[in-house]
């Protein structure tokens, strides 16, 4: 079990809030499997919404593609 934990961030398109959270690599894993789309809840207005899984968490795509 790796103790490395990742950044997924964005911001809502619907009402512009930041969103983050920090997740453990078996977190992501679980979480969003190997999606190239990450789908994303905006904790304000609930709306949900996807993201490129590079441009969501930039480092997570890079260590991705290394394996």
């Amino acid at each position: 079990m790796s103790d490395k934990r990742y950044e997924v961030k964005s911001s809502c398109p619907q009402c512009g809030c930041s969103y983050l959270t920090v997740l453990s690599e078996e977190e992501i894993r679980a979480k969003y499997g190997d999606d190239e789309r990450f789908q994303l809840e905006c904790g304000e207005c609930l709306a949900a919404f996807e993201k490129e899984r590079s441009e969501a968490c930039p480092e997570w795509d890079k260590e991705c593609r290394l394996r």
